[in-house]
């Protein structure tokens, strides 16, 4: 072994696989080097018993395994004579190679046994129960297994993961090393979106020009995808050209002519509205086009009235005991009249009661009612709210997912439509354009829907700003609740959410009421809002630090980001102890007893609710407490509410430690007590939307931790309320196009 790069060096053949994850490329193998052998493990993609193997990485002592050389690279070559041969082919690495067959093959083609099975699978007929249809299954997998090994070493040299060359070769197929020198700027399109330095590394490899139509035209998409990623569906010609710009180090004169063709090719789309020109991806316009056909279509088509609405809406009132207010009245008639309707409010407005006044009214007609959200923890909270049964859009659409190609289909759609004659959704605020347009297409004929939210909260994470265009548009009724019931008027939560609205500073309150302001900076801050969660307020309010407790940044990163606040949150809550096993992984200790967060959507991990009922999915957001801890095994058994989820090393790194989490992550749940800290902020962390969704997360308590000028500016800015989007104006015009 030798000192390179500070890592060691290994060479040696692989003797025994002990464990793969296909999906992840994590493996587990024995390695014969020099005579001794050694445990290595590593995300080194596909290896082989009998494959001479050259490891970078360095020596770590496993608390349960012992000794082990972790890997961090590796390059793999053929067996070069018959023994390391035989070994290779005995190992069960190819279909219908068993170690008899093995044996028989090599002892037919000697050390050309693999040049044969490669380009000439015919040959292998000659052996006893190879037929011809075994003899190209063996081919096609040995070449299949040699074209991932070339694109894991080929990309491998631009820093590119084995999982994620694996991706690649899963998408580009056996030819992947060619398609990408004849063109490496696919690899940051879809489905793939590798990150554009690193395509770029490979094209100056290949000495391609840095202002050719290749990278030009990649560029330009490359800034939609990004822009999309940001919340617009679209860009203003002027500042698409700008931006690309600038991203590219390119002149605007040749990325306008470059925009030119990729229009002229389909390639992105263009629409004019209010005589500007806006560029889009292809399925971003045609989501916007749908969801505005279709909701003009369902505002134009003549809704079936109810018989006896008013005397039904006074029976309901006298069953409850109180009148609804004019505004929700309003609400309930638009509901039962309309095909589509818009209900909108803040905090203690009377959403929830207006919207089970609603949802009465139509279970008395019969109708089937389907209730959903976009999250799941917006769903839960939805069916607590109603006491009636409520899902995750995806949940009601019913997903199918195919992983090899990473491709997302819904079982309910215009071929296959619901079943329901109302469909109410909830957070609409959080939902995204393409989301929306799939939810629509699979509305049958008829099918009336409501749409509930808060267009004061943060917009969706996808593109679109799908409730304010709407709203802004005119075309679909919608009733906005205003008044604060007598009820909500003595929490100052309800009270200071409604002053953001309205660009007014909170109130800071005091220890006595429901919201008050705590004034630190910097670090000071960090141990404020640490000593608040661990201490302050589980002995002042009798709150579960875990349990209760929310911590809501507006960032990641810095000293009050959810970083550096999970890191000292999980020391102070939880901290190591030896009946504590605990699994580093993903950059991340997972400790028995943390609370954690699924941060993207899994529509394939198992679960088990506490009934013994059995499902597939964890969504982004869902919240959870790690249950048990299984190191050896790289396992991890979560709680998420009533489900229990059993995570590998596949899917570990789709979670996060959550004592902290974003606001952006928060919307859709509601915490018994919520600890905001907005100290040192950054100007375009400074906004009202993301200062007025975390207030609202909080049901019993809510604490700023801060600085007042923060703040102030927070309230006073809502230019991130913006997002480029022509939705309404295809809703005014009927989407006709």
């Amino acid at each position: 072994m030798e000192q390179e790069q500070q890592l060691l060096r290994m060479e040696g053949t692989i003797e025994h696989l002990i464990y793969e994850n296909k999906d992840t490329g994590y493996v587990v193998f024995e390695v014969n080097a020099g005579g001794e052998l050694h445990v290595v493990t590593g995300v080194l993609g596909e290896v082989n018993v009998g494959e001479s193997v050259t490891l970078y990485g360095h020596f770590e002592n496993h608390p349960t395994h012992g000794p082990q050389f972790k890997a961090t690279s590796c390059e793999a070559s053929m067996p070069q004579d018959e023994a390391a041969t035989l070994a290779y082919l005995s190992s069960g690495a190819l279909p219908y190679i068993g170690p008899a067959t093995a044996k028989k093959l090599v002892e037919t083609f000697g050390a050309d046994s693999l040049e044969v099975i490669a380009n000439q699978p015919e040959k292998l007929t000659i052996l006893r129960g190879i037929t011809s249809d075994k003899a190209m299954a063996i081919s096609n997998e040995f070449r299949r297994m040699f074209g991932v090994r070339e694109a894991v070493a080929y990309l491998g040299r631009f820093g590119i993961s084995p999982v994620r060359a694996v991706e690649v070769y899963r998408h580009l197929g056996p030819s992947t090393v060619e398609a990408i020198r004849q063109n490496p700027y696919l690899l940051c399109g879809e489905p793939l979106r590798l990150k554009f330095a690193q395509v770029d590394a490979i094209a100056a490899e290949m000495d391609l020009a840095q202002d050719g139509s290749l990278r030009l035209w990649a560029g330009i998409l490359y800034v939609l995808r990004h822009n999309g990623g940001n919340g617009h569906t679209c860009l203003p010609r002027p500042q698409l050209l700008t931006t690309t710009a600038k991203f590219l180090k390119i002149g605007e004169d040749a990325i306008d002519r470059e925009l030119d063709a990729a229009i002229a090719e389909g390639e992105v789309a263009r629409y004019i509205c209010e005589g500007r020109e806006y560029l889009y991806l292809p399925d971003l316009l045609r989501a916007e086009q749908d969801i505005a056909a279709r909701l003009w279509e369902l505002t134009r088509y003549p809704a079936t009235q109810p018989r006896d609405l008013d005397a039904n809406i006074r029976a309901l009132e006298r069953a409850q005991g109180f009148a609804y207010a004019p505004e929700q009245r309003k609400a309930i008639e638009t509901a039962l009249c309309s095909n589509v309707m818009v209900l909108t409010g803040g905090p203690g407005t009377g959403k929830t009661t207006t919207v089970n006044a609603i949802l009465a009214l139509f279970q008395n007609q019969a109708d089937r009612v389907a209730l959903c959200a976009p999250t799941g923890r917006a769903a839960k909270r939805l069916s607590e709210l109603t006491g009636q049964k409520a899902q995750t859009i995806h949940r009601l659409l019913e997903v199918d997912y195919d992983p090899q190609i990473h491709l997302l289909r819904f079982i309910h759609n215009e071929k296959n439509l619901l079943k329901c004659d109302v469909v109410v959704l909830d957070e609409m605020s959080m939902v995204d354009a393409k989301l929306f347009q799939s939810l629509l297409a699979a509305l049958k004929h008829g099918c009336r829907i409501i749409m509930v939210g808060d267009a004061d909260q943060l917009p969706s994470v996808g593109p679109g700003n799908i409730l304010s265009e709407v709203i802004r548009s005119g075309v679909v009724p919608t009733v906005c609740l205003t008044r604060i019931f007598r009820q909500q008027n003595q929490s100052m939560i309800v009270e200071n959410a409604h002053r953001i609205v309205h660009g007014l500073v909170p109130q800071r309150g005091d220890r006595n009421s429901d919201f008050f302001f705590l004034q630190a900076s910097g670090l000071a801050c960090q141990q404020l809002v640490c000593d608040l969660v661990a201490t302050r307020l589980p002995k002042s309010y009798g709150l579960d630090p875990i349990r209760d407790i929310q911590v809501l940044c507006p960032t990641k990163i810095g000293p009050v980001g959810t970083a550096a606040l999970n890191q000292r949150l999980q020391a102070m809550l939880n901290p190591p102890a030896p009946d504590k096993p605990q699994l580093e992984m993903a950059g991340q200790v997972f400790r028995l007893g943390d609370k954690v967060m699924q941060v993207r959507n899994n529509y394939l991990i198992p679960y088990e609710r506490d009934g013994g009922e059995a499902g597939v999915g964890a969504f982004n957001g869902d919240l959870g407490v790690i249950l048990g801890v299984d190191p050896g095994e790289r396992a991890l058994l979560v709680q998420m509410d009533d489900r229990k989820l059993v995570y590998t090393a596949e899917n570990i790194p789709e979670l996060e430690i959550a004592y902290a989490v974003t606001v952006h992550k928060s919307q859709g749940s509601e915490f018994a007590a919520v600890v905001i800290p907005v100290s040192d902020l950054p100007e375009k962390l400074c906004y009202r939307n993301l200062l007025y969704t975390g207030v609202t997360r909080a049901k019993r308590l809510c604490i700023l931790a801060g600085r007042p000028d923060t703040v102030a500016r927070m309230t006073e800015n809502i230019r991130q309320n913006l997002r480029y989007s022509c939705l309404a104006d295809l809703l005014r015009n009927g989407a006709t196009l």
